[in-house]
């Protein structure tokens, strides 16, 4: 008489878990969309600059946010916890955020961003080539179409509309993202919160032997807390807690929301127009990773069913 009323309380607590997941993901998208705009409020020449403050608040907030879960005995456990798969993932995640600052002088935030979307595509053909995990037609299809439409996009910076190292590091940090993903997939028992943690202090302390210099105005230091504490820390908090409660098909097309809206906000808040090119090879890059989630989605809930 147990197992008829435990399965329906089963079922209704995978979709409470889901819809966290679901929520925190969407919300970690729509912090990261600022992203953009927030950088182009700040008139520091020097990146580097940008990038130590930017990971101090969001080390700081990440942080007190570990301390608030978890407490300190528990914040120092899940640090000695991570091991080798977190300090790859924080790794990861430094180069991202240093790249994403330093990409920002060079070329447009929707290069930037839209080239960010076929960071699903790129993680499963790193899972092919590393683990000889299957990736069926339609991925490969998806794949070839992704690189199809970032190679429409950078045509830009080989006319001199846009400068090459912007695009390339726009390219790298889609590859260390999908190589984060990678790994959080393979260890998905370990938390991630003080990886991304170790991430942005690795950010940090990089930024810091580099900058020119670390001085700021009231106001621009008003803008890092948020750029750092709010759009970077807040962001990796709500997407490493959400992503272990959704399918990563589900995840990654949540994700699809920053690619969407980060032109958008620049577009209309600084009037930073995409080019033609980049706004046609962004379509082309959308269009497939949002037609191969789709059917990843279905596919993953008719297995489920």
């Amino acid at each position: 008489m147990s197992q008829p009323t435990a399965l329906p309380q089963s079922a209704a607590a995978s979709q409470h878990s889901q819809l966290q997941g679901v929520t925190l993901v969407l919300g970690s998208a729509i912090v990261w969309s600022f992203g953009g705009t927030l950088a182009r409020f700040l008139s520091i020449e020097d990146g580097w600059t940008v990038v130590f403050w930017r990971s101090l608040f969001a080390a700081l907030f990440l942080t007190g946010f570990m301390l608030w879960r978890d407490g300190p005995r528990g914040t120092v456990t899940l640090f000695r916890n991570m091991g080798l798969p977190g300090i790859a993932v924080g790794l990861c995640f430094a180069i991202a955020s240093t790249s994403f600052i330093l990409a920002l002088a060079y070329t447009t935030v929707a290069n930037v961003v839209l080239i960010q979307a076929g960071v699903p595509l790129i993680a499963a053909l790193i899972s092919w080539i590393v683990f000889r995990e299957r990736v069926s037609l339609l991925t490969w299809l998806a794949i070839a179409a992704v690189i199809a439409g970032v190679a429409i996009m950078v045509s830009d910076s080989m006319s001199g509309a846009v400068s090459p190292i912007g695009d390339a590091l726009a390219i790298l940090i889609a590859f260390v993202f999908a190589l984060a993903t990678v790994i959080t997939r393979r260890y998905a028992h370990v938390r991630m919160t003080p990886a991304v943690c170790f991430g942005t202090v690795a950010a940090g302390a990089l930024a810091a032997i580099m900058a020119s210099g670390l001085s700021v105005t009231p106001p621009e230091l008003g803008i890092l807390v948020t750029f750092g504490a709010l759009n970077f820390g807040l962001g990796l908090a709500l997407f490493v807690t959400g992503a272990r409660l959704v399918p990563s098909a589900l995840a990654a097309l949540l994700g699809t929301a920053e690619t969407v809206l980060g032109p958008l906000w620049v577009a209309l808040i600084h009037g930073e127009i995409p080019s033609t090119n980049t706004v046609l090879g962004g379509t082309v890059v959308l269009v497939a990773l949002l037609s191969y989630l789709s059917v990843e989605l279905l596919r993953q809930r008719r297995v489920r069913a």
